[in-house]
C-alpha cells in the first residue's frame, strides 16, 4: 500500500512539474523580446521557453502543444539570437528534424506543419542554394503550403497562402527541374493571404515585392509606405521591426 501511495505521488507530482514546466515556457516566450536592441534578441528568456518546453513535451498530454512552440522558438533563436552561421545552422537543423517528426507523428496538426516551415525557410536560408536543392526544399515547401490551405486556409492569417506564394516568388523558374515558380501565382496567394484575416509584416512586404516584380510599382510603393509608418507590436517588435528594415530597404531601391 505504502508503495503505490508513494508511486502515485511521484506520478501526480512529475505532472505537475510538466504542467509548471509548460506555463514557465509560455511565460518566457512571451517575454522573448525582453532587453532586445534592434534586430538582435537576449538569449535569457527564449533560452528558458526551449528548456521548459523540452521538458514539458515529455507528458503525452502536452507533446504536440509543446514542440509547437520549441519550433517557433528555434525560429526565433536562429533568426535574432544566433550571431553566426554556424549557431544559426545549428538551431534551424533543430528546428528541421523537429518538424519532420512531428508531421510524421501528428500528420492533421496544421501548426506542426506551418512552423516547421518557417523554419525550413530559414534553414535553406543559411544552408544556401545548394544544400536547398539537394533537398528539395522548394517542392517541400509547395506540398506542405497546400495541405495547410487544404485543412485550414485561416491559420495564422493565411499562413499557407503566404508561404505558398513566398515559395512561388522566391524559388527559381528552372525548365525541366523546377517548372512550377510563377509570380502571377505568387501575386494571387500573397494577395490571399493579405485578406485573410490580419495582414501581417511580413505578408506586406512579400506582397509589396511580388507587386513590384509584376510591374505594379506604385501599389507596392504605397504599401511599403503606409507600413513603415504603423508602429511595432507589443508582442513582436522584433519580428516587426526586421520586416520594416526589409521594408525601407526595398522603397530606397524602388523610389
Amino acid at each position: 500500500m505504502k508503495n503505490t501511495l508513494l508511486l502515485l505521488f511521484i506520478s501526480i507530482s512529475f505532472l505537475f512539474g510538466i504542467e509548471l514546466s509548460f506555463q514557465d515556457g509560455v511565460s518566457a516566450y512571451n517575454s522573448r523580446a525582453e532587453n532586445s536592441s534592434g534586430l538582435t534578441a537576449q538569449p535569457d528568456q527564449i533560452n528558458i521557453a526551449i528548456n521548459a518546453f523540452n521538458k514539458a513535451k515529455q507528458d503525452p498530454n502536452h507533446e504536440i502543444e509543446a514542440s509547437i512552440y520549441l519550433l517557433r522558438c528555434y525560429y526565433y533563436k536562429g533568426k535574432f539570437v544566433s550571431q553566426s552561421d554556424d549557431e544559426k545552422k545549428d538551431i534551424f537543423n533543430l528546428g528541421k528534424v523537429l518538424g519532420e517528426k512531428l508531421i510524421e507523428q501528428y500528420p492533421e496538426s496544421v501548426a506542426a506543419r506551418y512552423w516547421y516551415l518557417v523554419n525550413l525557410g530559414s534553414w535553406s536560408e543559411v544552408y544556401g542554394l545548394f544544400a536547398a536543392a539537394k533537398e528539395g526544399v522548394a517542392d517541400l515547401m509547395k506540398e506542405h503550403s497546400e495541405k495547410i490551405i487544404e485543412m485550414d486556409p485561416n491559420y495564422s492569417n493565411g499562413g499557407g497562402y503566404f508561404m505558398l506564394g513566398a515559395v512561388h516568388l522566391k524559388s527559381p523558374y528552372i525548365p525541366f527541374v523546377l517548372s512550377w515558380p510563377s509570380n502571377d501565382k505568387a501575386v494571387e496567394n500573397l494577395t490571399d493571404a493579405y485578406e485573410t484575416g490580419k495582414p501581417t509584416p511580413s505578408q506586406t512586404v512579400y506582397l509589396a515585392r511580388a507587386l513590384y516584380k509584376d510591374g505594379q510599382k506604385d501599389k507596392a510603393i504605397k504599401l511599403l509606405s503606409n507600413f513603415i509608418m504603423q508602429p511595432l507590436s507589443e508582442d513582436q517588435p522584433v519580428e516587426d521591426h526586421e520586416q520594416q528594415i526589409e521594408a525601407k530597404g526595398f522603397l530606397a531601391d524602388w523610389k
